[in-house]
This record gives C-alpha cells, sequence and structure tokens, in this order.
C-alpha cells in the first residue's frame, strides 16, 4: 500500500516463535529477530559484531503456523514486512512507543544453511488463496479453487504469461516437445 515502509532484515531468532490463537480463533506468531552488522575492526586486524538491532515481528492466520512449525530459535531468517508504529501508556502513565514488523514474506537464509521445502496440504501456486482457507473478499466467502493434478511439486505457470509460447497452452513445452522459442526460459 502507499506509504509503507517495507524493509528487509536478515538476523536471528532470539526464541522459537510463540504461537497464540485470538478468541476469534486467529492464529499469531510473534518473534524477535535479533539483525547484527559485522564490522571490520583496523586495530586487531579481524571482523567483530557491531551492534545488535531487535526488530519485534508478527506474522498471522496459516502463515504463522508455518512459521512456528519451521523456524526456532536460532533460526537465521530473511523477512520482509511493513514497519508499523504502535504507541501505548503504561500502568503508570508513561507513554511508549514500539517499532514493530508485520511480516509479509519471511524463510531460512541458506548461506549458512540448507533447507528442505515441504508444500503444505491445499497450498496455493501462487494465486493468492492462502494455502486452502477460505477467505473473505467484501463479506463474500470464497473457497481457493482446486489445484489440477500435477507431476512437478511446484505447478505449472497458467497461461503463457510471457513465456515466448511454447507448444501447450500453458507456455511450457511438454516433455520430448521441443519449445517454440529461441531463447531458453531463464
Amino acid at each position: 500500500m502507499a506509504g509503507d515502509t517495507i524493509i528487509t532484515v536478515v538476523g536471528n531468532l532470539t526464541a522459537d516463535p510463540e504461537l497464540r490463537y485470538t478468541h476469534n480463533g486467529l492464529a499469531v506468531a510473534n518473534f524477535t529477530i535479533a539483525s547484527t552488522p559485522r564490522v571490520f575492526d583496523r586495530q586487531s586486524n579481524e571482523w567483530k559484531d557491531g551492534e545488535a538491532l531487535f526488530l519485534r515481528a508478527s506474522v498471522w492466520r496459516e502463515f504463522a503456523e508455518h512459521v512456528a512449525s519451521s523456524l526456532q530459535k536460532g533460526s537465521r531468517v530473511i523477512a520482509q514486512g511493513k514497519l508499523k508504529q504502535r504507541s501505548f501508556e503504561t500502568k503508570e502513565g508513561e507513554k511508549r512507543t514500539s517499532i514493530e514488523l508485520d511480516i509479509e514474506e519471511i524463510g531460512p537464509s541458506l548461506r549458512y544453511a540448507t533447507a528442505q521445502v515441504t508444500r503444505s496440504s491445499g497450498g496455493s501456486r501462487g494465486d493468492f488463496n492462502g494455502g486452502g482457507q477460505q477467505r473473505s473478499f467484501g463479506g463474500q466467502q470464497r473457497a481457493p479453487q482446486a489445484a489440477p493434478a500435477q507431476d512437478e511439486p511446484w505447478g505449472q505457470p497458467q497461461g503463457n504469461a510471457g513465456f515466448g509460447g511454447g507448444n501447450t497452452a500453458s507456455g511450457w513445452a511438454t516433455p520430448g516437445q521441443t519449445p517454440d522459442y529461441d531463447e531458453p526460459p531463464f
């Protein structure tokens, strides 16, 4: 949305994500990401940790359950989201402000680790239906469209989507066929 402050943070989780449910049954996972810059100390001629930034983050719904079951304390992550400022008053009457990250995307960093990705059941193919759960659009409930059976784990693109045509309606050549374009699709 226009005017939102979108940032990307790379850091480590300081604790396991805390998964809770609202009184309406919505899942929310809260956690803190510590992003520590590396600085070169010329006197000792070595790299040292700079001052860490601790950023509180949250993620909602099925996404929260995925985060809670996939990440744990110490996981190095790459997270992107909207910075949100929240003002509140303590019990003593002091006014405080906190900055939090409303996560839009998060995943493990593969710089120092490997990961095995498992698609959740009923997951979307990039059509933003939220992995099989019903969503409300303008007061109406819509169930996500069922994905067709596929041989490939991540599915095939819908339409030609600018992939140069190909020999099928999806824009991809089927096995054993030669695509009808000169350049590779990557």
